[in-house]
């Protein structure tokens, strides 16, 4: 029995060095659209142990916004953001902004933002601890 499980991790080895995971990233190219490219149709598998990252540009024209993803090297990826970075200015004309990211689908649609009026803020966190230490004295008084 033991030497089953002794085989079995060492193939679950040799299979997962031999077939690494492969990125995937959304992929489109300089589209104007009223969406990001974050539709199914976008996703492309990457080239593996090569593109391990997802990277996407962000570029502001005077007819609107315009997106490039693609897969990249992580590397690369970093070099190129930093290049740009004096160039990025979200929202104003001739801005462009590079992104990088490792996770799979990362550089897809932004995730919802969370409205001021659902947040707390330190006064609330000190009405909530006040009305806790308020409380367990009530039950400690009580019980």
């Amino acid at each position: 029995m033991r030497a089953l499980l002794l085989f079995a991790a060492l193939c679950g080895c040799v299979f997962a060095s031999v077939w690494p995971l492969q990125m995937q990233c959304y992929h489109c190219e300089e589209t104007l659209l009223n969406n990001d490219c974050s539709a199914a149709k976008f996703i492309v598998n990457c080239t593996a142990n090569i593109q391990d990252a997802c990277q996407k540009e962000v570029m502001v024209g005077a007819h609107g916004v315009s997106y490039r993803k693609a897969c990249a090297s992580y590397t690369t990826c970093l070099i190129a953001s930093a290049g740009y970075q004096p160039f990025c200015s979200p929202g104003r004309v001739g801005s462009v902004c590079i992104s990088c990211c490792n996770t799979p689908l990362c550089n897809g649609p932004r995730p919802p933002r969370i409205s001021k009026a659902h947040t707390c803020t330190p006064l609330s966190l000190v009405i909530l601890l006040a009305l806790a230490v308020t409380m367990a004295t009530l039950s400690a008084i009580l019980l």
